[in-house]
């Protein structure tokens, strides 16, 4: 879709102040790398780059997982690791799925 970066951090923004206002705990949680996936581009790495970095550091969330570092492959972060990924470059097997569970700090929540 055409929607920008900035679009998409408003819409968190917004979705975040509606559940604080409720007294929710809000958990991050980065946008996983998908290179060799259809809809891979460079404007759209851009963005999930852009959206990933607010993310981590805007301060905005109560807690955040960055699930787009611990699912990488280590020798190219813009794609999943192989051992994560369902065959389709964009989501994750079943032991990718128990990895990303296990980055969660269940402390946070």
């Amino acid at each position: 879709p055409q929607v920008s970066a900035e679009e998409v951090i408003a819409g968190y923004r917004e979705l975040i102040a509606l559940a604080h206002a409720r007294g929710i705990k809000v958990i991050g949680g980065t946008i996983l790398p998908f290179e060799g996936a259809e809809y891979h581009t460079p404007r759209s790495e851009a963005k999930r780059a852009a959206i990933n970095e607010w993310i981590r550091t805007s301060g905005a969330f109560d807690a955040v997982v960055d699930f787009a570092k611990v699912m990488a492959s280590p020798s190219d972060p813009l794609r999943l690791d192989p051992a994560y990924d369902s065959g389709d470059f964009k989501h994750p097997n079943d032991v990718g799925y128990r990895r990303m569970a296990e980055a969660i700090d269940l402390g946070a929540l």
